[in-house]
């Protein structure tokens, strides 16, 4: 499994409940920019319509090869699952305060495949605590390495 991009956004601003791992629909000239990791997932969200899963505002740069043919930057791109795991996700999607969004973006054989997390929104105090606990981690490793040298 190799990682093309993860949303550090997502972890900062959401409790990740429980992940998903789905396919995503994309076109030629879409996955040869991917390869070459020219994709972004830092404001793109999931979203239910009709019963399917949609990802949107996801960032792909255009292939630098590619023809006039190549598609749209931020454009929608289906998402696919299977019925059951769509209905249990809508299902869990209706309680209030739970979101669908993208944590990671990676290759398993040579599909795309996305990871999408189940989250409940943090509060400011909730970001400054996770802020806290990762200078606590930072200080304590540098202070281990140091006492090791």
């Amino acid at each position: 499994m190799k990682i093309i991009d993860t949303n550090k956004k997502a972890y900062f601003d959401y409790f990740i409940d429980d992940t998903v791992e789905a396919g995503i629909v994309l076109s030629g000239n879409e996955v040869k920019s991917i390869k070459m990791q020219n994709v972004n997932l830092k404001d793109s969200f999931c979203k239910l319509e009709n019963g399917e899963l949609w990802l949107k505002n996801m960032f792909v740069a255009p292939y630098a090869k590619g023809s006039v043919f190549n598609s749209e930057e931020r454009r929608d791109r289906k998402l696919l699952l299977h019925k059951a795991e769509l209905s249990k996700l809508e299902g869990k999607v209706r309680q209030k305060g739970i979101t669908l969004v993208p944590t990671k973006l990676y290759f398993k054989g040579n599909r795309v495949k996305v990871e999408i997390g189940l989250c409940r929104g943090k509060k400011l105090y909730d970001k400054r605590d996770t802020a806290r606990e990762k200078d606590i981690k930072r200080d304590t490793e540098r202070q281990i390495k140091e006492s090791t040298k």
